[in-house]
């Protein structure tokens, strides 16, 4: 059986040439509402187990610099005793909000998280969590017209039961034709720097160490509302990056387990004849430019959750070791393809005191070397004070913003 045949054998099962093309309808919709409340099973699990290397190597994958989540050396001289968990390790267990429940065969793209974050992760601790269904919500965008919004909630748990983290995830569903038709990004091309932008690049990668607040505390009094964050930046983006960021998460799926995997769902799955009918995830469009367009997007693009992360580390990076990031959110609003540059920027909103913890709201954003906001968010973060009637502390497991379950 040649390739193409075989692709059109396959095609009658629900596992053609190309991605498949599901539709939105209002049947699909309603299946989707039954399922709200639902526990998911886990994604992966990939990285359980928070050990020197795997927490090292998380870091690698978003690329971030501090050598508190980096350094065995650095940990076990800190505040703490030991190297800690970059705050987004949990992702590595798996990327919550991707495209898992209802709607077959409906392109999904990570829309952002909301984490509210609890306790430390160390090495020694084992990660789980329970994922379930919260909510979902029908739009319309320039993207591709009718669109789904669809919300689920994380819980990590370490080995002990402690709450780690809880997060809000989002994920959008689009028909890929319609992406297409659309054609919204249709103008978008490589973009082409200029030597001064190149040196631009490279003054704020070079400089980032040195801007990292590390062990001089910060204290909750000395901060104003209105100071600015140092910037970093992520890019020109490459496919160093994207696979990278796959090895840091622990993800590699091949051969016989990706066949599996396609046999037990295969509207996740293609033959692609550009691999010689190579079953490849739907998802591939991170990698492959024919896969990116077939869903409307002008080239291979970044990973949301690495690009949540970035965020993260802008953050961590100003509040120092004896800061806890509480609060992170993330919104993904445009793109970001090959060779796009994200700036990541911050700036202090509001000061104020809640439960005995001194807490700083920070409005985040990046933006692209088009000057485009690409990822609006905010973050909370408690600052040790001076006050002596407010508490000194490691970590924030006692403290609970309250939010929203859906927000």
């Amino acid at each position: 059986m040649s390739t193409a045949e075989k692709i059109k054998d396959d095609d009658a099962k629900g596992m053609g040439g190309a991605p498949a093309e599901g539709k939105i309808t209002d049947e699909a919709i309603a299946a989707a509402k039954d399922m709200i409340g639902l526990q998911l099973r886990p994604e992966g699990p990939y990285l359980q187990d928070a050990t020197s290397d795997t927490l090292r190597n998380w870091c690698n994958g978003i690329g971030d610099l501090n050598p508190l989540y980096r350094d065995t050396g650095y940990g076990a001289a800190s505040r703490f005793g030991t190297q800690l968990g970059h705050p987004m390790f949990p992702m590595a267990l798996g990327w919550i909000g991707r495209t898992r429940w209802g709607l077959p065969g409906v392109h999904g793209f990570y829309a952002g998280n909301d984490w509210e974050i609890f306790r430390h992760i160390r090495p020694g601790d084992r990660v789980n969590a329970i994922e379930r269904v919260i909510g979902i919500e029908e739009k319309e965008s320039k993207f591709s017209g009718r669109l789904v919004l669809q919300y689920v909630e994380a819980t990590y748990f370490n080995q002990r039961g402690e709450m780690l983290a809880r997060a809000l995830g989002t994920c959008t569903r689009h028909e890929r034709k319609a992406a297409r038709d659309a054609g919204k990004y249709k103008d978008i091309k490589t973009y082409d720097y200029s030597p001064e932008e190149y040196e631009q690049l490279d003054a704020c990668i070079m400089e980032e160490p040195s801007k990292i607040r590390g062990s001089k505390v910060r204290y909750w009094e000395d901060v104003t509302e209105g100071e600015t964050l140092d910037t970093i930046v992520r890019g020109p983006l490459s496919l160093m990056d994207t696979m990278g960021f796959l090895v840091g998460s622990g993800r590699g799926h091949t051969h016989g387990v990706v066949f599996q995997a396609a046999m037990k769902h295969p509207g996740h799955f293609f033959r692609n004849p550009e691999a010689g009918g190579g079953i490849e995830y739907t998802g591939i469009g991170h990698h492959r430019e024919s896969t990116a367009k077939e869903v409307g997007v002008p080239g291979v693009y970044d990973y949301g959750p690495q690009r949540s992360s970035w965020m993260a580390s802008l953050v961590t990076n100003w509040m120092g070791d004896a800061g806890f990031l509480k609060r992170v959110r993330t919104e993904m609003r445009r793109f970001n393809t090959m060779g796009d540059s994200t700036w990541c920027k911050g700036k202090v909103a509001k000061k104020y005191i809640k439960d005995g913890h001194a807490l700083v709201d920070i409005e985040i954003w990046g933006e692209n070397q088009r000057g485009e906001l690409t990822t609006p968010g905010t973050a909370t973060v408690a600052l040790q004070s001076r006050d002596p009637q407010l508490r000194a502390f490691l970590d924030c497991g006692a403290l609970d913003l309250d939010l929203p379950v859906v927000r």
